[in-house]
């Protein structure tokens, strides 16, 4: 078992994006696996693209970066980004924890610190996206005071 504290926690801006791209492209891989009705969304999805829309929120409000490191190896083992637009609703954008380092508390210290920064920036609401077929989250973003709140349901496009 990894040792908790060996973690080290770093934030930051939209600088740190690149530091995330093989953990999103895990995460990516979970959803396009996992999707029931949209694989194809998720394997024409791209860092880049992600990226690209990321930085336009950022432009337009504001974007945390926080990242989860191991000490031993230096290399990012998760991380969370956060959001929060001109209206001051905060958004959970991303967040993922590799295999290996999970059922430590890194996502609950990654999210509290996501949450807590919402908090400061003066966030009148927030919300977080479940992909489709990973209902198995919703355990965890409960434990943060997230519910189910509506359905959006997608038409897809017939060749």
């Amino acid at each position: 078992m990894v040792d908790k504290q060996k973690i080290k926690y770093i934030h930051g801006d939209e600088a740190l994006l690149d530091q995330i791209k093989p953990l999103w492209e895990s995460l990516n891989e979970h959803h396009r696996q996992n999707s029931p009705n949209f694989k194809e969304h998720y394997c024409q999805m791209t860092f880049q693209k992600r990226k690209y829309v990321l930085l336009k929120k950022a432009a337009l409000g504001k974007l945390r970066v926080d990242l989860a490191v191991d000490e031993a190896s230096g290399q990012s083992v998760g991380y969370c980004i956060s959001s929060l637009d001109s209206e001051k609703t905060g958004e959970i954008e991303s967040i993922f924890v590799d295999a290996a380092y999970r059922r430590i508390g890194i996502g609950d210290s990654l999210m509290k610190n996501a949450l807590s920064w919402m908090e400061r920036e003066g966030a009148l609401a927030k919300t977080v996206e479940v992909a489709a077929g990973n209902e198995e989250a919703f355990g965890f973003y409960v434990r943060f005071g997230f519910l189910p709140r509506k359905t959006l349901l997608k038409q897809i496009k017939k060749a």
